[in-house]
């Protein structure tokens, strides 16, 4: 069982990469997108008062985000887990260390997918025009003003976790503008040798 962190700007690849991984290897995603509009509907005491501050309109708190976490630490994952979109602050870095070992586990490899930011939004834009196209919706996040202020918002928050596991020997690198076959491979050789 191995448990990573995929780290990169928006549109560098992390959501393709998970999802191989979780077929590949049986390994659980934990994005966070996912789990909050899932708990949202759950009926459970988080999923209400996560649904309580969405219908407000207010940001999750890492307590509410930190619990979710810990609930789907303890179903455990037979391949590991992959956090995505978690950390995304110091703050949320060492939260995820302390639930880490309170169930037992640790973190085995934080991947950051390094890419080029003119051409991540060259291929932001690409996908827009593509999904046009086919007739299909385009994401709202899909033009290049908003893309960019997201790449801000990433480097200005999540840019330190980079030094953070560096500092603890848990950060690889990779070319995420390679093909994605060879960023697989990348992240294969990554996780065998954890």
């Amino acid at each position: 069982m191995v448990n990573i962190i995929l780290l990169g700007p928006p549109g560098a690849g992390k959501g393709t990469q998970a999802t191989r991984l979780v077929e590949g290897r049986g390994m659980v995603q934990l994005s966070t997108g996912d789990m909050l509009r899932e708990a949202k509907t759950s009926g459970t005491d988080m999923g209400r008062k996560v649904a309580e501050v969405m219908e407000r309109g207010a940001l999750v708190t890492d307590d509410i985000v930190n619990g979710l976490i810990a609930e789907k630490l303890a179903h455990g994952a037979r391949g590991g887990f992959i956090f995505d979109g978690f950390p995304r602050t110091l703050k949320q870095a060492d939260a995820l260390g302390a639930l880490l070992a309170q169930q037992g586990l640790t973190l085995d490899a934080v991947i950051e997918l390094v890419v080029d930011d003119k051409a991540l939004v060259d291929r932001i834009v690409k996908r827009a025009v593509e999904a046009r196209a086919k007739g299909l919706p385009v994401r709202r996040d899909d033009t290049p003003e908003v893309f960019e202020v997201r790449l801000r918002e990433y480097y200005k928050n999540t840019a330190p976790l980079i030094g953070y596991y560096w500092a603890k020997d848990k950060l690889c690198q990779i070319d995420g503008m390679a093909e994605i076959d060879t960023v697989a491979a990348l992240i294969a050789k990554v996780l065998d040798r954890a």
